[in-house]
This record gives C-alpha cells, sequence and structure tokens, in this order.
C-alpha cells in the first residue's frame, strides 16, 4: 500500500488583482476639499440670454419707431401754417414735424451731404456691430443689459433707416418745461453763447428707446459692483467660480486619494 500523500493543495500568494486598480482608485477618489464642479456644457448654454429675445425687443422697437414716423409724417404733413402741431398738453406736449439732418442737439447739422452721411451710417454700423457682439458676452445675471442692449440696437436701426431712405431723421415729439429753462439758464453761466430756452430738442420714438437702453446699460455698470462673483461670471467661459473662505482649498497632495489600504 502506498503511503497517503502529505503535499497540501497549492494555494495562491495573494487575491488576484484587477486589471487596471490604479485607474479604479482614482476614480473612486473624492474629489479636493473646497473645488467646484464646472458647469455643463448644455447648462451654460442654456443660462445664456436668447438672441430670440433679443431680435424680438428690438424688432418691436424698431416697428413702434417706423410706424409712429409713418404717422407723423402722414397725418403732421395735412395741417396748416397756422395749426401745425397736434396739442396733447397745452405748453408742455406736442406733436410738429421735424427733419433733422444732424445727430443729438443738431451735431453737423450745417456740414455738407458728403461728410454728414458716411460718418453717420460709420457710427452706426459701429454701434449696431458693438451692441451685438456685446449681447453675446452677457451673463445669465446681467438683466438690465438683456433688455438695454436690445432697445439701443432697435432705435439705433430706426434712425438708420431715415438716413438711408431720406438723408435726415423725422422727429414730431415737442416737449417743453420749466425745468429745462432752469436747465439752460444754469449752463449758460458757463457756456457763453448758450441759448435759455424752454424747449427741449424735438425728438421720436427711437431715441426714447436709446435713451432707456443706455440708462439700463448704466445701471449695469452700477450694479455689476455689488453682484457675486458667480454670475458675474459669463455662462460658458470655462471659468469656475472663486472659492469661499468657509470652503479652503487643499493641496492635491494633501487631498485624501480614496480609500485606506489593508494589506
Amino acid at each position: 500500500m502506498s503511503e497517503p500523500s502529505t503535499e497540501l493543495p497549492a494555494t495562491p500568494s495573494s487575491a488576484p488583482q484587477p486589471p487596471d486598480s490604479a485607474a479604479a482608485e482614482a476614480a473612486a477618489a473624492p474629489p479636493p476639499i473646497g473645488s467646484t464642479p464646472r458647469p455643463m456644457l448644455g447648462a451654460s448654454i442654456s443660462a445664456r440670454p436668447s438672441f430670440v429675445f433679443f431680435g424680438a425687443v428690438a424688432a418691436l422697437s424698431l416697428v413702434a419707431d417706423v410706424t409712429s414716423k409713418a404717422w407723423a409724417e402722414i397725418e403732421l404733413t395735412k395741417r396748416t401754417m397756422l395749426d401745425p402741431s397736434v396739442v396733447l398738453i397745452k405748453n408742455h406736449l406736442t406733436f410738429t414735424l421735424a427733419y433733422n439732418k444732424g445727430g443729438a442737439w443738431g451735431l453737423l447739422q450745417n456740414a455738407s451731404e458728403a461728410v454728414r452721411r458716411p460718418f453717420f451710417l460709420a457710427v452706426s454700423l459701429l454701434a449696431i456691430a458693438f451692441i451685438v457682439s456685446l449681447y453675446g458676452r452677457l451673463a445669465p445675471g446681467q438683466r438690465a443689459l438683456k433688455w438695454g442692449l436690445p432697445l439701443v440696437l432697435g432705435g439705433a436701426l430706426g434712425n438708420l433707416s431715415d438716413r438711408i431712405t431720406r438723408s435726415s431723421v423725422i422727429d414730431f415729439i415737442d416737449y417743453r418745461a420749466e425745468w429745462i429753462e432752469s436747465m439752460n439758464a444754469l449752463i449758460a453761466r458757463g457756456a457763453k453763447g448758450w441759448s435759455v430756452t424752454d424747449h427741449w430738442p424735438t425728438f421720436n420714438v427711437a431715441d426714447i428707446s436709446i435713451c432707456i437702453g443706455v440708462g439700463l446699460m448704466a445701471v449695469d455698470m452700477i450694479t455689476s459692483r455689488r453682484r457675486p462673483p458667480s454670475e458675474a461670471t459669463p455662462a460658458g467661459s470655462g471659468e469656475p467660480p472663486a472659492p469661499t473662505a468657509t470652503e479652503p482649498v487643499l493641496p492635491l497632495s494633501d487631498a485624501p486619494s480614496g480609500p485606506p489600504q489593508t494589506s
């Protein structure tokens, strides 16, 4: 009879390791303390102000200006020299048709057509390009600029269309007030030759849109200083918001790299 074998079955010296244990440990490791995950690309794009909204507000401003000018030119040309205006508020607000070949407050009013028309066309096109490019870089929190920029664009397009078709801008809103006379009297103290009058230069709907838009741009400049960094960073710029003081950022070497290993 043969003696029973005293050899024990071979046991593996260690358990099999996964093929890529280092990658698995790195994936399981928690992010460093104080780090902020970057926003998803889709969320950044959806948070940006929409160009559909931009075009809609600008189009409404343009249509309001063009239709009001058409009404003024048709109705006010029918009136006689003895009664040229439509009185809304006596001694304060009337509709009186006027054609302005220059800019605001009669800028370049007496300049030649060869200088005046190319100048205003170039300025208008540059302003439109600037407005469109600036709107594309707005942050989600810039609500004032979201409304202000399309209003300025609509007004600029309204006056630009007049300069292209008529070489002058139609103005018809005529306003007078005592505070205007007081303001002009104050300016006249420091500016020789300044005329003191209670009459504000005649304007139109496009000028109103531009003034409101510029006012909203000024509001954005003031409020942007108080806006949190997370709202001031433009959407989609790829820059995460700055960590707060209560969330200290540790070096990568000090951050936990995963669960402790056992021997």
